[in-house]
This record gives structure tokens, C-alpha cells and sequence, in this order.
């Protein structure tokens, strides 16, 4: 059984992601670091998350669902659902337009937009013209032909004149091979300029401050416009289609021994799983390993010296599989050399899918994070991954892949 991340979360923790909270080391390296935010439960060895459930967008009158007149690009089944307020005039809508065309090449299955006009009469002079350009292309089928035209050649008829502007949407009609009589009836018609000022009005009643104004499943986001941002939440939300709705059930052997091979874009990594001493950590991974959870997961934070860190699909750093689980801090293992596999946490007690392979000797992290196993093949296969620090703010490289993990049992 899987369940959907709810969005709240995921837009509480993208905000929390800013200032990331760890144990105290004595160290300048950020410590790996799992976004878990549920409070732990220590008396329970793995506990579901509890999260509030995503408000219907019906639950909000002044931001209907999308409706089946409106102009819609990707799957209706998307896991994520983003309704873009915006006037065609506008600067920051051109911007925007760019940066969801790219999200939608880079999520073709999972996002879903959709296109709500806010013309703001009373600031730009063409929107309410432009607005009527796009709708009128739309009764014709290419709305989103129109919306990109427009878009990309906003910064050539924004400076126009109202007339200059005219003769230029006729003009931008016949390029996009519209049926110019039908577009002159469509464009005139007394539906198109009421819809022009219904879109106005109701984006006053709404309220909304300011265009480009977004909505994601639903909800009011008030994060960065970017891609990496925008980005982050889809992967985060489509992960949620991933995540169990149940704790693993014990299936491994502690007295047995258990070989893990990641088979990755740069070659194979095996590892010992000391299930003996970290029973709980173990069979977590395994049964995640088992699920094909791994499959396609990338190597999200390549610090050399220091760790490399992965097991979370949506690549954010901020994942997880739908539960945690308690420590198991065994005294006589030590992060005292290169190899040693650890669990990442953002606590005590909130373990769940993301692990870290060390470096080097990393004595400040012995006792927070739970050793569970240790590398005997492929340590040059480790120091030859992209480095990438998601955390120095700066556009990352791609990261190195784990194709898929495979379990020995002995």
C-alpha cells in the first residue's frame, strides 16, 4: 500500500530545507541530514509519518479546480497540478512560461499546468487584447500556440501602441495559420470581452496581490519562482505515489549474512550489512532494496573527503519512504575509517531511506547516526562520483545513478 505525500508537508519541509538542523559536531562540513519532520516516538522501532492532509481545491471557493474549458498541458492522473494566474503583458508570466516549459519536459508524467488569465486592466494596457488573442486562438484549438507566442515575443509588442498593437495580433493570427475570419468574429465577440473582465474581477474578488500567482494541487505557493524550487516540490510530490502506508515487516535473518550490491552508472559497490548489530537498519534496507526503491536514485551529496549520500528517489535530499524508524547506536562500531555506511537522520529516531557512505575517518558523527554496514568492494568506484553539494546554493551538475541494488543472502 503507497500513499500520496501531502503538500502542506512538503511545502513546510521546502522551507525548512533553507536552515537544516543536525546534531552538533565539531565540524564545518554539513552532517547528512534526512528531512523527516513528524516528532519521533523513541519507545516505537518504526512509527508512520502523520501529516495533514491536502485541502481539496474545493474546499477553497475562490480557487475553483481546474475547469474543462480551461487551457491544460499534461496528464489529467499528474501528480501535481499547477494553475498559473497570470497576465500576458507581465514580465515576471514570461519568465514563468519559460521555466514551466522546462519543468514540463523534465516531468511529462507527473506535472500537470494549467493556464488562468488575471489580466490587470488597470496596470497594462494590452492585457485585456492579448488575453482576447489567446482566447480567441483557443475556440480554434491552439491556445497554448498563442500563449507561447505571446510570451516569447513579449518584450517586441509590450512597447507597442494600442493600434500598432492590433495590427500586430492580426498579424501573429495568420502566423499561427488561424482562420482569420473566424479569429475577427472570436476576438470581437461580446463572450470574449465579457470573459475578459470576468478573469479581471475575479482575480480581484481572490484577492490575489500580484500575477505570476500560483497554485499547486489546490494550494496557495508562496516559494521562489524557480525551477530548482518548483522542481524540488514536484519531485517531492510525485514521490508521495511511492511512499508505504506501512512499516516493513521483519523478513531478514540477524544471524545470517547479508551482501548488498549497488550497481551504479559508475560501477558496482558492495556491501557488508552487519545485521547482527543494526537488525531494525538492515532489514529496512533490504526490503527497500527488494522494492526496487533504489532503482534510479542518484547520488544526491558528493562531498569528497567526506560523505557520499543517497537512497531518496526524488533526488532532493528531502525524501523519504513514508515512515521512520529508531536508531540502533551499537558502541562498538565507529565511523573510524573509509567505507562505513551510515543512516542519515534530522534527529534521533528518524531514520528512514537515505544513507551515506564515508570518505575517511569521520569520528565527530559517531553516536548520531546508526552504522549498519561497510564497503569491501568499489571504494574507487565511490571516489570517482560527481561531487555535488546541494546545499552550497549554486547550480549542481547531474548526479551519479545507482541502477538498481542487489541482496545476498548467506
Amino acid at each position: 500500500m503507497r500513499k500520496l505525500l501531502p503538500l502542506l508537508l512538503l511545502l513546510v519541509l521546502f522551507a525548512a530545507s533553507c536552515t537544516p538542523s543536525a546534531p552538533a559536531a565539531p565540524t564545518s562540513t554539513p552532517l547528512p541530514t534526512a528531512w523527516i519532520y513528524p516528532t519521533p516516538t523513541p519507545e516505537d522501532t518504526c512509527s508512520l509519518l502523520q501529516t495533514i492532509p491536502t485541502p481539496r481545491p474545493e474546499d477553497n471557493p475562490l480557487f475553483p479546480p481546474v475547469a474543462e474549458d480551461e487551457p491544460t498541458r499534461g496528464p489529467e492522473d499528474a501528480s501535481a497540478t499547477i494553475i498559473e494566474y497570470c497576465d500576458f503583458q507581465a514580465e515576471g508570466c514570461a519568465a514563468l512560461a519559460q521555466t514551466l516549459e522546462a519543468l514540463e519536459d523534465a516531468h511529462p508524467e507527473d506535472l500537470r499546468v494549467a493556464y488562468r488569465a488575471y489580466p490587470l486592466l488597470r496596470v497594462n494596457d494590452k492585457a485585456g487584447d492579448a488575453f482576447r488573442f489567446a482566447e480567441a486562438a483557443r475556440l480554434q484549438g491552439k491556445f497554448w500556440e498563442a500563449h507561447d507566442f505571446l510570451f516569447e515575443n513579449q518584450e517586441e509588442w509590450r512597447a507597442l501602441s494600442a493600434d500598432a498593437f492590433d495590427a500586430w495580433i492580426r498579424d501573429a493570427a495568420k502566423t499561427l495559420g488561424l482562420d482569420e475570419a473566424r479569429f475577427e468574429a472570436d476576438f470581437q465577440r461580446n463572450e470574449t470581452l465579457q470573459k475578459v473582465e470576468d478573469a479581471s474581477r475575479n482575480g480581484e474578488k481572490a484577492g490575489i496581490p500580484g500575477v505570476p500567482f500560483l497554485l499547486i494541487n489546490g494550494q496557495i505557493y508562496g516559494g521562489p519562482i524557480n525551477y530548482e524550487s518548483l522542481d524540488s516540490i514536484i519531485r517531492l510530490i510525485s514521490l508521495g505515489s511511492r511512499q508505504f502506508d506501512s512499516c516493513p515487516p521483519m523478513t531478514i535473518d540477524p544471524t545470517r549474512q547479508y551482501l548488498a550490491t549497488l550497481h551504479t552508472e559508475k560501477g558496482d559497490i558492495v556491501i557488508q550489512l552487519f545485521a547482527d548489530k543494526a537488525p531494525l537498519t538492515v532489514n529496512n534496507f533490504v526490503f527497500l532494496a527488494r522494492q526496487g526503491w533504489f532503482d534510479g536514485v542518484t547520488f544526491h551529496r558528493v562531498i569528497p573527503g567526506f560523505v557520499a549520500q543517497t537512497g531518496d528517489p526524488s533526488g532532493t535530499g528531502r525524501g523519504n519512504p513514508g515512515y521512520f524508524f529508531a536508531d540502533e547506536i551499537d558502541p562498538s562500531l565507529h565511523f573510524d575509517k573509509a567505507g562505513m555506511v551510515g543512516m542519515a537522520n534530522s534527529g534521533p529516531n528518524t531514520n528512514g531511506c537515505q544513507f551515506f557512505i564515508t570518505y575517511a575517518p569521520q569520528p565527530q558523527l559517531d553516536g548520531s547516526f546508526t552504522i549498519f554496514g561497510e564497503v569491501l568492494q568499489g571504494m574507487e568506484v565511490l571516489e570517482n562520483l560527481t561531487p555535488r553539494n546541494p546545499q552550497m546554493g549554486v547550480s549542481l551538475p547531474p548526479g551519479d545513478k545507482i541502477l538498481r541494488v542487489t541482496i545476498e543472502e548467506r
